[in-house]
Parts: C-alpha cells; sequence; structure tokens
C-alpha cells in the first residue's frame, strides 16, 4: 500500500459503561481487553502510531505498562468520536482511524482497507467500515447498526431498524456498521463541531449527523468478522474463540 500520509490509528476508551463498566480492563486469557485490541492494531502495517484515549487513569496506567501509548481526555464526551478528536488535537496527522476499544478481535487488514479510499481519492474525507449480515438475527437486533449503501458504495442511510424491508422477494444484500472509521484530519474537528442532529439522537447513531448536514461517507465493505464485546456472553465467546487459535 503506497502512501505519503501520516495514519494514527486512535482508541477511545472508556470506564464507566452503562452495559458493562470497566470494560476495557475485562480479563481476557489474562489480560486485559485494551491489551488484545491494541496488540492486533500494532500489527497493521499502515500505521504510523497507535494511541488509547481515555478518561479513566486506571485503562492510562494499564496501557503504559503493557508498553502502549495513552492519553488522558475529559470525561464528558458524549461520543468516542469527540474523545478522540480531543487527543487527536496535539497529534501530527492526515489521516486518524477510530478503533472501538470493545473489539479484541480485530484484524489489522480492516484498519487498511478503511484508510485505502482517502490515500487513493481527495475527495473522500471519511470513511466507514461494513459488512455483510449473514444472522438473522443480526437484522432484528437494535444494537447492530443497518447500512443501505447507493451504486457508488457510499451510505445512504444508518438504522437499527430492519433495512431494507422485505416487501418482494427481489435479491438484496444487507450490511451492518462494523464501528471502524477513517477521517481526514480536517474533516474530524469540522464533524465534532457540528451540532448533534434530530435523526442521530432519535436513532442513537452519531454518523448521521454528517449524512443530516449533506457529507458523503464512503461505504468500505470487509469480509472479516468482528465481534463486539457488550455483554459478559460477548466476554466468554472472545474467550472461547482465542483458547481455540491457542490450541
Amino acid at each position: 500500500m503506497a502512501k505519503n500520509k501520516r495514519i494514527i490509528a486512535i482508541i477511545p476508551a472508556r470506564y464507566k459503561s452503562t452495559r458493562f463498566e470497566g470494560k476495557p480492563l475485562a480479563n481476557i486469557l489474562g489480560k486485559p481487553m485494551i491489551y488484545h485490541v491494541y496488540k492486533n492494531v500494532e500489527k497493521c502495517d499502515v500505521l504510523d502510531d497507535i494511541i488509547v484515549a481515555t478518561d479513566d487513569r486506571r485503562i492510562f496506567d494499564v496501557v503504559e505498562d503493557f508498553g502502549g501509548k495513552a492519553v488522558m481526555t475529559s470525561a464528558q464526551h458524549p461520543t468516542g468520536t469527540d474523545r478522540i478528536a480531543e487527543a487527536a488535537v496535539a497529534l501530527e496527522s492526515d489521516i486518524i482511524v477510530n478503533v472501538q476499544g470493545d473489539e479484541p478481535l480485530i484484524n489489522p487488514d480492516m484498519i487498511s482497507q478503511v484508510v485505502q479510499p482517502l490515500l487513493d481519492d481527495n475527495a473522500i474525507n471519511v470513511a466507514n467500515l461494513i459488512a455483510k449480515v449473514s444472522d438473522i438475527g443480526d437484522y432484528v437486533d437494535v444494537s447492530v447498526v443497518k447500512t443501505a449503501v447507493d451504486k457508488n458504495e457510499f451510505i445512504l442511510y444508518l438504522t437499527r431498524s430492519p433495512i431494507p424491508y422485505p416487501k418482494t422477494r427481489q435479491e438484496y444484500v444487507i450490511y451492518k456498521q462494523i464501528g471502524l472509521y477513517s477521517f481526514r484530519r480536517e474533516f474530524l474537528f469540522e464533524f465534532v463541531k457540528m451540532k448533534q442532529t434530530s435523526l442521530e439522537l432519535v436513532e442513537g447513531i452519531e454518523f448521521l449527523r454528517i449524512l443530516e448536514n449533506g457529507h458523503k461517507v464512503k461505504a468500505v465493505i470487509t469480509e472479516y468478522a468482528a465481534i463486539s464485546v457488550d455483554t459478559l456472553s460477548d466476554l466468554m465467546e472472545v474467550e472461547k474463540i482465542l483458547k481455540e487459535r491457542k490450541s
């Protein structure tokens, strides 16, 4: 992958979570979850640096202890994107990748995939990684953000509702948002200055703010599977997969 841009991955990691408090420090095979995320991100050769942006000294200390880089950020940020924007202010960068702190199985190639459109086309300011929905449960699960894309693979809409509605038997691929994003530095700062919008607030999906303000979001389709750890059962599933890989 040819590049002449400085690319930094920022992993937002907050301690307080309504569904799983202390999630970044959850034990997975003897290591905190943030360790597994960080070490997988480290394997991506397109990155120039990796930073964990946190609001909690315990997470900061754990990252520093295993040799990673971390910065302290405000505890008042409404979204992870606001947190990475605060961290990015002090960093020299051209492209910033938002990597979720609850993706301990993230494949480093997914990061390369979501960055590539910004390297290929200067007109693209932001990209969002998506994947095909293979489990019907994901189609109706409100925690899974479904994505409609146009014929040029730009995002038309994001929603927690099942879309598209299968009124006919027309074949159609259903996509879901993975939660891995790349931004041009300038656009990241522009984005967080935008006021939260009505669709964003009602759906609870921050990328709708970009669409509601008339900007395009490139959809990047990946074949890789990902598991976000939102519950203890998710954590057990990740542990099972990692044990199988080690055996």
